[in-house]
């Protein structure tokens, strides 16, 4: 990518509110949206990318808060996003692909394992930073290998046990970032596995409520239990602050009525802990990541 066009990709004091599932947060001081894994690797290989560096894929698990972000945000919404079938059993995803888009291949591919994927929001990318999963499946169930790429641009391929995948967490090491998943999956009935993908997205529907934004699940669930449980227990279903809402179809999300600022999900979030801790003694972990200044 030659200086020019890079630099025509980077821009300054960029809204986040749009490139954030819940819609909210200010702005970032510099954003790069690289469209393929090459453009990103020339950027940080120039020196362009200064401290901090804040990756955001779909905007998902993630709140922003209303002072914005200083440093550069890296945006990988609209790429890297090659997806493709590497053999048999394997398929290669770049980190600006959605989940939902690699479970829909799959299953075109008569590939099966990657149905779960269907139910979590987000882009790859996110979802191996934080072993997303749904359904009784992790994404570490299935990594063959990931790509990561460092300050100087440099990508390799490792072996995931590298990064101690656990419950919503990954160990990556400071100054490395990933930018793909290699899949091992299951020859099946192509017509079988297209059916469970459906299935997993009606439940979705159904059970979470997608036409609000939000950021997906709030909480990890605790050992032995659910956040969910717990939040309807103490009676927070329905619980206002600002323009936040707890979920009336599902009490471990947090939606946007429309008019909500970072603050009032922050606010609604730590609500939530103190009253469920009250309740039942349990103190909820927060499974989104929060970013950013204070206004």
């Amino acid at each position: 990518m030659s200086a020019p066009a890079q630099r025509s990709r980077l821009r300054r004091d960029v809204p986040m509110a749009p490139r954030t599932t819940w819609r909210v947060g200010g702005a970032a001081e510099r954003l790069f949206s690289p469209r393929t894994l090459e453009e990103l690797q020339a950027f940080l290989a120039s020196g362009e990318a200064v401290e901090p560096l804040l990756w955001v894929g779909h905007g998902s698990n993630l709140l922003v808060r209303d002072g914005g972000v200083g440093g550069t945000v890296i945006c990988t919404r609209g790429g890297p996003k090659a997806l493709e079938r590497l053999a048999d059993d394997r398929v290669r995803a770049e980190a600006g692909v959605s989940s939902a888009r690699v479970a829909r291949f799959c299953a075109e591919q008569g590939l099966a394992g990657a149905e779960f994927l269907a139910g979590i929001p987000g882009a790859i990318g996110g979802a191996l930073a934080m072993n997303a999963g749904a359904y009784g499946a992790e994404l570490a169930d299935i990594l063959a290998a990931v790509e990561v790429i460092d300050r100087r641009g440099a990508v390799r391929t490792a072996d995931p046990a590298e990064f101690a995948f656990s419950y919503r967490h990954s160990r990556l090491p400071e100054g490395e970032w990933f930018v793909a998943a290699h899949l091992r999956l299951e020859p099946g009935d192509p017509e079988a596995i297209r059916e469970r993908t459906d299935e997993l997205l009606d439940h979705r529907g159904r059970t979470q409520p997608v036409n609000l934004a939000n950021a997906g699940s709030v909480f990890r669930n605790p050992p032995g239990d659910h956040a969910a449980r717990l939040i309807e227990a103490a009676g927070l279903k329905g619980t206002r602050l600002g323009g936040a809402e707890v979920s009336e179809r599902h009490a471990n999300f947090i939606v946007n009525r429309g008019q909500a600022s970072a603050a009032d999900i922050e606010g609604l979030i730590r609500l939530v802990q103190e009253r469920v801790a009250e309740d039942a003694g349990v103190t909820l972990e927060p499974e989104v990541r929060i970013v950013g200044r204070e206004p």
